[in-house]
């Protein structure tokens, strides 16, 4: 594949991790979250849409006995975040005495997971952690302390988990990331044109 040729919305990218490196990530929180969890019955609130992906790959790979339910939030307007996050879809799960793990597919500036974690700590959960797919430190606005990351990653503006479309019709999931500097990080469907 050559990176020259992988376009979005008049932004040119290039391969950034291979279905292989996402596999081995996710494959490396699963575990850790199946160690840490033996036992209990946790329930793991995904946020939409970005994490339905990572979601759906790591829950293939977690041995517990365990609850999804979905929850959507915004802070983005377009590639830039507004700093301030909206709850679009609510939570009807009850989370009172459960252990609870958020599933994000990225934390960079840190707005919508403070936000979660405030809202979701009000129901008063046995425990409550966050796992995500990647990290960006050097992005984060808020004190957070995220125990499962799949991998930390430098402030480049990525589409995580995309679905590269060849000519030929295939998908190779992977994750690419924009040839210039950027700050967030999103879900789409791209064709590639060899």
């Amino acid at each position: 594949m050559n990176s020259d040729h992988i376009s979005l919305h008049n932004k040119q990218f290039e391969p950034y991790l291979t279905a292989d490196q996402l596999a081995t990530a996710i494959g490396a929180v699963a575990a850790r979250l199946n160690q840490d969890y033996a036992g209990q019955q946790p329930i793991f609130v995904s946020v939409l849409n970005g994490s339905f992906m990572f979601t759906a790959d790591l829950l293939k790979a977690v041995t517990l006995d365990c609850e999804v339910c979905f929850i959507r939030v915004a802070s983005y307007e377009g590639t830039s975040t507004t700093g301030k996050v909206k709850e679009v879809l609510g939570l009807t799960e009850e989370l009172a005495g459960r252990p609870v793990i958020i599933l994000e597919d990225i934390v960079d500036t840190g707005h919508t997971m403070r936000m979660l974690l405030e809202t979701l700590g009000a129901q008063k959960p046995a425990s409550l952690e966050v796992a995500t797919l990647f990290l960006k430190p050097d992005c984060l606005q808020h004190p957070l302390e995220i125990r499962y990351v799949g991998l930390s990653i430098p402030n480049d503006f990525i589409v995580a988990m995309a679905l590269i479309m060849t000519a030929w019709g295939a998908t190779t999931p992977m994750c690419i990331k924009q040839s210039e500097k950027g700050a967030s990080c999103w879900l789409a469907k791209i064709r590639w044109r060899p």
